[in-house]
């Protein structure tokens, strides 16, 4: 923030705002809602006589044009702000919300985007008017089917606000090319306490208690509970979840042990929790049993018949996770036939459940606590959830990267905005490549193997695969309107007969300018470089984030890759600039810069003819030979023109081009 002393006002992010509003602003959130002051802050949502004042509009918009300049607040309240219908005519990204969503989160995306709260949204209504959407913001009921996401033609992002994520079809998500996004840690908290309470609610009959009571009945004698104090909980998945409800425990005196084989031994230690190799030896020890994992293939009916017949008659069960991960039916006769005490049951596999099901004679079980997936059901969690969904969202539609997605690689931020830059760059690289080297044959890309080559900064940094996604974003785009991204990179290169590989050269290079040097060599028909010349292009960004092409084939230059270019192919002989712009004016094509490239210097005295292998666009060997009867080769006498250029280039000027003295090729490149 940078403050104007003289005129008494505040620049934020490029907005103007008065340090009275601001201070007026704080001290009135602070006073009155001292509670909700930090989530106020963050979410740049103040009440100011009460009414919401949408002060995040200020804070996130736009450098205005002029200095100084004043901004108009509208104090409608956030409520009606969030559901806002889009405006007519919008051009900006639209965001579909059919679940209710704290709006603190929401309030961060509708300066930014056209948000439609749309609750109670049916499944045909949704994959109706789902392709209007870049993104979809969805609680637990939604459900995000194969179906959803292939009308989702504009989608970007799926964001879960909460943990789970098996109503959204994930490996669909992965093909279209579309983030999954969830919030692990924004309920961790109201989860772990949830489960505390059903462990007690259950050893102390709290559920049938309190339903007797308002009955009439005082049922004392029936409703003996045991302590759970000096009693042993077992914890399946030691988590963010599950190590919580550990701590919590072990605060309650209780012993905990715990089964999960990607836990951290040092921090089990730490909480104090025994860690046993396997379920079935731990399950004759607990007293009480509870399970924080997701639902997936190996862990969908984890705790069956036999399970359960391990267990000690007074043992108690408890699911704040999943439903699913008990076998209903096996849980509901253990619990008839008397092989377990008692569960405490906050989710299950269909819900809410349908009459006379399983899950429903569960619900009214006498030895059942019930709740209606309330795990997350807290002010905070849900306030946690939406901020950091919403949060994650609005990065990802703005070109940013998420911090918790389902279906893509973990990249820190530090290490994207080093990668950006890059990321640019060799997706520019990726389009030149397909359109200089490979023209309009498709097949000319496809089959091949392309070695992206760090160099520099680059080469020490540990995930790279934005990279890679840009790469073969770049070499498909002339030919595939493929969504290409981090996501499915890999899975449309394999597609394409793309083979793609990173290599980290972790050399010494002392010219600062080449802190992020990248290579890209190509080999035919998935070959390496024994054998075969490879096709190279080489560029890098600069200190000040400019990018450059630093080689092209055999040849160095420096041309930032940015517009319509025209390379030719020539002779580097006298007169060939000006025949060049003479056939361009001519077709009224203005030139706004040139660069003439030489030959690398290990080509130099090395001149072969070009070849169709690949190693240039190339013109038919009677062409050659034609033209070098006339031009007698000597080293390093062929040079590279790139031309900036505006203007349309057609199938004429192509020919005028090419039909000039010394040209041997011509190629348009549009990146």
């Amino acid at each position: 923030m940078q403050y104007d002393d003289e005129m008494g006002q505040s620049r934020l992010d490029g907005a103007i705002v008065s340090r009275r509003d601001i201070l007026h602003c704080i001290a009135y959130v602070d006073v009155i809602h001292p509670r909700k002051s930090l989530a106020a802050a963050h979410q740049g949502v103040v009440e100011s006589s009460h009414r919401l004042v949408q002060v995040s509009l200020m804070l996130h918009s736009p450098p205005a044009a002029a200095p100084m300049t004043s901004i108009a607040v509208d104090p409608a309240p956030a409520e009606a702000v969030a559901a806002a219908p889009p405006s007519a005519g919008s051009s900006r990204p639209r965001i579909l919300v059919p679940e209710k969503l704290s709006p603190d989160g929401l309030a961060l995306l509708t300066p930014h985007f056209d948000v439609d709260v749309r609750q109670n949204v049916s499944a045909e209504e949704l994959v109706r008017i789902i392709p209007d959407y870049q993104g979809l913001l969805v609680r637990s009921e939604t459900k995000v089917t194969a179906e959803v996401l292939r009308a989702g033609s504009q989608l970007k992002v799926v964001a879960r606000a909460g943990v789970g994520v098996d109503n959204i079809d994930v490996p669909a998500a992965t093909a279209r090319g579309v983030l999954v996004v969830n919030s692990p840690a924004g309920n961790i908290v109201a989860a772990a306490e949830h489960t505390v309470a059903l462990l007690l609610a259950t050893a102390r009959h709290i559920g049938r208690a309190d339903r007797g009571v308002k009955d009439g009945r005082w049922e004392r004698a029936q409703l003996v509970g045991v302590e759970v104090g000096r009693k042993t909980l077992g914890i399946v998945g030691l988590g963010k979840v599950g190590l919580h409800v550990a701590r919590m425990a072990k605060g309650l005196g209780m012993a905990v042990v715990a089964v999960d084989p990607y836990a951290n031994p040092d921090m089990a230690k730490q909480a104090g929790v025994e860690l046993y190799p396997a379920l079935h030896d731990m399950l004759p020890v607990l007293d009480f049993l509870t399970i924080h994992t997701p639902l997936l293939a190996t862990t969908l009916d984890l705790i069956g018949e036999a399970e359960l017949n391990m267990m000690k008659s007074t043992a108690r069960v408890l699911n704040v996770a999943r439903g699913g991960v008990y076998n209903e039916a096996a849980l509901l006769r253990a619990l008839d036939d008397g092989c377990i005490a008692g569960a405490g049951l906050d989710v299950f596999t269909t819900e809410p459940p349908a009459a006379d099901s399983v899950a429903a004679r569960l619900t009214r079980h006498p030895k059942v606590v019930a709740t209606p997936h309330l795990g997350a059901s807290t002010v905070e969690a849900q306030e946690n959830v939406s901020m950091d969904v919403c949060t994650q969202t609005r990065e990802i539609l703005r070109g940013g990267l998420p911090t918790s997605a389902v279906n893509a690689p973990i990249i820190l931020p530090e290490q994207y905005r080093k990668l950006q830059p890059s990321v640019s760059l060799v997706e520019k690289m990726g389009r030149l490549y397909s359109q200089h080297f490979a023209g309009s044959n498709s097949t000319r890309v496809g089959g091949r193997t392309f070695e992206l080559v760090y160099h520099g900064e680059l080469a020490g940094l540990p995930n790279t695969k934005p990279l890679l996604a840009a790469l073969v974003k770049g070499l498909v785009a002339s030919f595939s309107d493929s969504n290409v991204n981090i996501v499915n990179a890999t899975q449309i290169a394999k597609e394409k007969g793309i083979t793609v590989s990173e290599t980290h050269a972790h050399d010494s290079r002392n010219d600062q300018t080449y802190v992020n040097l990248v290579s890209l060599r190509s080999y035919p028909d998935g070959g390496g470089a024994k054998g075969r010349r490879a096709q190279v292009i080489e560029g890098y960004a600069s200190s000040n984030k400019r990018l450059y092409i630093s080689r092209l084939g055999r040849f160095n230059a420096t041309f930032s890759p940015e517009g319509t270019l025209i390379i030719l192919h020539n002779y580097d002989e006298p007169g060939k600039i000006g025949g060049v712009g003479t056939v361009l004016g001519s077709h009224g094509i203005n030139i706004r810069f040139m660069q003439v490239a030489a030959l690398g210097a290990e080509f130099r005295g090395d001149w072969t003819p070009p070849t169709d292998d690949g190693l240039q666009p190339s013109r038919s060997q009677d062409s050659l030979a034609d033209t070098a009867g006339t031009h007698p080769q000597q080293p390093g006498d062929e040079a590279l023109m790139i031309l900036g250029i505006a203007g349309n280039v057609d199938k004429k000027v192509m020919d005028d081009l090419k039909q000039a003295e010394g040209v041997l090729d011509v190629s348009v490149v549009t990146l």
